[in-house]
């Protein structure tokens, strides 16, 4: 039986761990944190990334959790005119065979949690040291001493992930810019007006919003972006944040979006911090060791699509593993498993990178960019934001 070594314990960490555990390999997964937890946001996953927990007979599971919002409306900050809209609901199930769901990242991560407890050997408090390979195995030792060994190694550890400082040795994120202020708003204390089964994108110069329904509609998330300076700690997830200072960098904004911001008790600050788009395979793997999700693409969160690209690397390892010929005389051929995954995963994941930092660009504008913007949405309508080539994935593995 090979043995795998899954670094972290998140989106990424769990679902290596799901598709490895059922190819019936021998899993251990190292965890830094004291416990399993997932950080109080929402995610939005399109159907691709519905059709890969639906692959893993996980969409009941995720029925019983998440909303599945009826529109995406991208409305101006300012006048609250409608600019765009992409008919979701069960046009997009026609469409591309799943729906679109909102939930509570949390509420995912049990999901996947739970697929893998009792069965994957999981380690808490275990934070990276370094690690080795050679020819035949990986070695990795924790900062308190403890020493693993397996036949290959997934870095799943993040952002600031400590296997790939080591395996591509490329410096750390740099802050972007950017400041993230999020928070969750129960639905039964927002005017009855507010409480809308869609997501719905505000769009201003220098920022833009996002709020659409969680916990199968019973919660709203609200994030709200800004341009502005990092905070003291770039590597923490969570700042206290003061609403104050969220209001001095949105300015006059329109009254729909005012009662949904009065309406939220405390607000949490997330700097984005990312790395350039992927630029080869070898930034994805090498011999023994591979990158998953963050720690590989971290995706700036304009296209809502960092944690499907995470579960489509899952999936498409999972699939790959299912190959008979990456097994030699009964063991897996893991520099060359590793080597095709990330033959199959380093452009969509560098387009995906690519296209939500384009999209920043585009949310945040301001001038003739601004004006060309609207102008494209009103005439262009659903043709402009709906995106059959990312919605039909994942692509399947050759």
């Amino acid at each position: 039986m090979d043995d795998l070594l899954v670094t972290g314990g998140g989106m990424a960490g769990l679902s290596a761990a799901l598709v490895a555990l059922r190819a019936g390999l021998k899993v251990t997964l190292l965890e830094q944190a004291e416990v399993f937890s997932e950080v109080g946001a929402g995610i939005q996953l399109g159907p691709n990334a519905v059709r890969v927990l639906h692959d893993w007979g996980l969409e009941a599971r995720l029925r019983a959790v998440a909303a599945f919002p009826e529109a995406l409306c991208v409305r101006d900050a300012r006048s609250g005119g409608l600019l765009g809209q992409l008919t979701l609901g069960a046009a997009i199930r026609q469409r591309y065979g799943q729906p679109y769901a909102t939930l509570h990242r949390a509420d995912l991560h049990q999901i996947l949690l739970r697929q893998v407890l009792g069965s994957v050997d999981c380690r808490l408090r275990q934070r990276v040291q370094g690690f080795e390979q050679d020819e035949a195995r990986v070695r990795l030792q924790t900062e308190d001493g403890a020493r693993y060994q397996a036949d290959a190694l997934l870095g799943c550890d993040g952002l600031w992930s400590r296997v790939r400082a080591q395996l591509l040795a490329d410096g750390p994120p740099v802050f972007s810019g950017d400041l993230a202020y999020r928070a969750m708003v129960p639905v039964a204390d927002l005017p009855p007006d507010l409480r809308r089964n869609e997501v719905t994108v505000w769009l201003a110069p220098g920022l833009h919003a996002v709020n659409y329904p969680v916990r199968a509609g019973e919660w709203m998330n609200i994030i709200v972006v800004v341009e502005g300076e990092i905070p003291s700690d770039p590597e923490s997830w969570d700042h206290a944040a003061q609403a104050s200072r969220l209001r001095a960098a949105l300015g006059a904004v329109h009254g729909d979006f005012d009662r949904l911001l009065q309406a939220v008790a405390e607000w949490r600050l997330w700097p984005l911090n990312v790395r350039p788009p992927m630029r080869g395979p070898r930034e994805h793997a090498r011999g023994r060791v591979a990158l998953l999700g963050d720690a590989a693409h971290p995706t700036r969160p304009y296209l809502a699509q960092g944690a499907a690209m995470a579960l489509e690397d899952a999936w498409t390892l999972g699939r790959l593993l299912e190959q008979p010929r990456w097994r030699v005389a009964g063991r897996l051929d893991w520099p060359g498993l590793l080597q095709a995954l990330a033959q199959q995963r380093w452009r969509r994941n560098g387009w995906i990178q690519q296209r939500s930092r384009r999209n920043g660009l585009i949310f945040h504008a301001s001038g003739p960019l601004r004006w060309g913007r609207d102008l494209a949405m009103g005439l262009l309508g659903e043709r402009l934001i709906d995106l059959p080539e990312l919605y039909r994935g994942p692509p399947r593995p050759v």
